[in-house]
């Protein structure tokens, strides 16, 4: 017969057992996973729910934020430009006429004020932007996040792939790494950098924002209302947030390696103060950044100033039909002029061009982007369909011999 006490202790231990919350008792929750006040009335977060956040606040992101932000600088641009005025009264020819109506064109000269972005790529001060930042500037001054200033120099810029190199004089100044961008994927996180609408001049830091990669390989021109066609080859495009002011500062990927420079944007809203962001913005990527960067240090520009001599038209079905083709890819060259290069390669009119170096040509974008992109004394392989039969041509691009030469 057992002992009272061992009774009790065993009858106290059947009834906890068969209580209904002794079935479900959970196991012991890891501190990660606790519950925990937002906050703790008159001392703020508690010191386990501060923790936790602290853990998830440090990530990829802020990493490579914390890693570039140094080397991100605003660009401040002078520029002087000219403006042609026609006197409608003026023209005699004679200066008593002139004395009171006045020359028949006069030119008046003015200075604009601009900001862009950049980053610097090495420590003894050279910085990338783009050619539409600074490549006409008269003065540039580069502003780093201690607040310095430097006035830059211009090493080289090439306006048809909007790339501009400058140089200040310093030591030791951080700067970023660049990365194969020939690696990067779609999906991926895109950080970028830069100094929309001057906000850089406000507290010297950079606005940072942040998306993916949306697409790569991106191909186009667009006018940059001077004497060039700006090719933008192989763009990356991403829906980081990119307004103007934005232009020349990096894209980076999640480890803080440049992938990038912020170049275009997509924007339907615009106002005096420049276009803003609805998430289709376009970098030049850094493989042909870097290509770029190296003949502007050796040569300080790119020779683009050559002519093909040939007209082009795009093809569709009326063309086609008007023209007895059989086909409506590729392009149509119309007209090539004597002695000229497209004449020496045996380009011929009738002839519709379908691949140049092997790429295939749908539209007339497509020429522009490859031809466009070339240099005095390239040579370029034209695939041709020439009644049927496909032929490959050699077009050497030729100097200019004067600027009344056709558009190719």
């Amino acid at each position: 017969m057992k002992r009272p006490l061992q009774r009790l202790i065993s009858a106290m231990l059947l009834a906890l057992a068969a209580h209904p919350l002794a079935a479900c008792s959970p196991e012991p929750v890891p501190h990660a996973e606790r519950s925990a006040p937002i906050y703790s009335e008159g001392r703020g977060l508690a010191t386990s729910a501060q923790d936790d956040v602290t853990a998830t606040r440090q990530n990829a992101i802020t990493r490579a934020v914390q890693k570039c932000s140094p080397a991100v600088v605003g660009i401040t641009v002078t520029e002087i430009r000219e403006q042609v005025y026609r006197n409608p009264f003026g023209g005699w020819n004679d200066p008593f006429f002139e004395r009171f109506f006045g020359p028949r064109e006069y030119r008046e000269q003015y200075k604009v004020h601009s900001v862009g972005s950049g980053f610097i790529i090495s420590s003894d001060g050279y910085v990338l932007t783009n050619d539409h930042v600074a490549g006409n500037a008269s003065k540039v001054v580069v502003t780093l996040t201690n607040g310095k200033k430097y006035d830059a120099e211009l090493i080289g810029s090439d306006p048809v792939s909007d790339v501009a190199l400058l140089k200040i004089d310093g030591s030791d100044l951080p700067f970023l790494e660049l990365a194969n961008s020939d690696d990067v994927q779609v999906g991926e996180w895109a950080i970028a950098f830069g100094n929309p609408f001057g906000l850089f001049d406000n507290n010297a830091k950079p606005t940072v924002t942040v998306g993916v990669i949306s697409n790569i390989g991106v191909n186009f021109t667009q006018p940059d209302y001077g004497q060039e066609e700006r090719v933008y080859k192989g763009m990356l495009q991403t829906d980081a947030a990119i307004s103007s002011g934005n232009s020349g500062g990096p894209l980076v990927n999640a480890v803080g390696e440049v992938v990038g420079v912020n170049t275009v944007i997509y924007s339907t809203a615009q106002d005096r103060r420049g276009a803003g962001s609805i998430g289709i913005g376009f970098a030049i990527p850094i493989n042909r950044v870097k290509e770029i960067v190296d003949r502007l240090q050796d040569e300080g520009k790119i020779d683009r100033d050559f002519w093909t001599g040939m007209r082009l038209q795009g093809l569709d079905d009326e063309v086609a039909d008007y023209y007895k083709l059989k086909r409506t890819d590729g392009i149509l060259v119309t007209r090539t002029l004597g002695d000229s290069p497209a004449q020496r390669a045996g380009i011929e009119p009738g002839d519709v061009i379908i691949a140049i170096d092997g790429k295939r040509i749908q539209r007339i974008e497509d020429v522009n982007v490859a031809i466009l992109d070339g240099e005095v004394g390239q040579r370029l392989r034209i695939t041709v369909d020439r009644y049927g039969e496909e032929r490959t041509l050699t077009l050497t691009l030729e100097r200019r011999p004067d600027r009344r030469g056709q558009r190719h």
